[in-house]
């Protein structure tokens, strides 16, 4: 009987069998695509616990860039008197901000993929990168409140005599918007690669996000900066032409910075290479070291 049963496993045919990824560059992105409905129920529990048990629920997400914006109007536009190219300052402040939120959020909820997920990564088996793929989608409907919010002061000023003007340009804040989320997501999975045997990572992405948001001409224009040595480094910034080119997208102000878009997609490009690879090669050995 034994012999028989041995006979019988031998012969026994598997759907799907796992194994372990050995070549660097052995990524399986298609494996990713199969698991298509496990991501969106992960968008869907990451959009849901952001709001449950709380009072305002979706609203956090109006309140947040409302709060932003008046301290922006009081520091930025009152005290330093910094001005805006002849936009009103609250569009102004709202519409960086509003793709920075985005961003922010992607980049920190992707840099604590492995930290946070450790539980379900130990007991079932999926592509990890479902997770911050989903924590990039779910964040889009943040996105869209926001924009709704943008959208709903835009129509403000709009009726009280500041003529902004529908153009083709609006065509290019998809693009921008995809070019965010594809650096949140690249710089996110390197960062969460390396925070599973350094956990300063953890530590220094939160201030490191506040220094970097002010690198980035949010709660300024470019043309303000004067000084050829800081207006080089906030160039070096690649988040910069990509918010330069919203401002000018939406308002038609400034110009459109095609060699910057194209230094901000070589980044873009960059980071997700390196990123993935590394995370490849994390993901098979992350539990122990978690």
């Amino acid at each position: 009987m034994n012999i028989a049963a041995s006979a019988q496993v031998d012969t026994e045919v598997w759907d799907m069998e796992i194994q372990p990824k050995t070549g660097l560059f052995d990524l399986n992105l298609k494996e990713v695509w199969k698991y298509r409905d496990l991501m969106w129920l992960f968008v869907r529990r990451d959009f849901v616990a952001s709001f449950k048990q709380t009072i305002l629920g979706p609203l956090w997400h109006v309140i947040q860039p409302i709060m932003t914006t008046i301290m922006f109007l009081i520091v930025f536009g009152r005290i330093a008197n910094i001005p805006t190219d002849g936009i009103p300052s609250a569009i102004f402040y709202m519409s960086g901000l509003t793709l920075w939120n985005y961003f922010s959020a992607c980049l920190s909820g992707t840099s604590n993929t492995f930290l946070a997920n450790s539980g379900i990564f130990g007991k079932v088996y999926f592509p990890r990168l479902v997770i911050p793929i989903s924590t990039v989608l779910s964040n889009l409907v943040k996105l869209a409140i926001q924009f709704v919010l943008f959208f709903a002061i835009w129509t403000y000023y709009q009726y009280n005599g500041f003529a902004i003007t529908l153009s083709w340009t609006w065509l290019l804040v998809p693009l921008l918007t995809i070019m965010m989320a594809l650096m949140g997501l690249g710089i996110g999975i390197i960062i969460s690669s390396l925070t599973t045997k350094y956990r300063d990572f953890s530590i220094l992405i939160g201030f490191g996000i506040q220094i970097l948001m002010y690198l980035t001409p949010i709660a300024y224009p470019l043309s303000y900066i004067d000084n050829p040595k800081y207006k080089m480094i906030i160039q070096a910034n690649p988040l910069t032409p990509i918010i330069e080119s919203l401002r000018f997208a939406l308002f038609q102000t400034g110009e459109l910075d095609v060699r910057g878009l194209l230094y901000s997609g070589v980044v873009i490009v960059v980071s997700l290479f390196f990123g993935l690879i590394i995370f490849n090669r994390v993901q098979k050995t992350f539990m122990d070291t978690v």
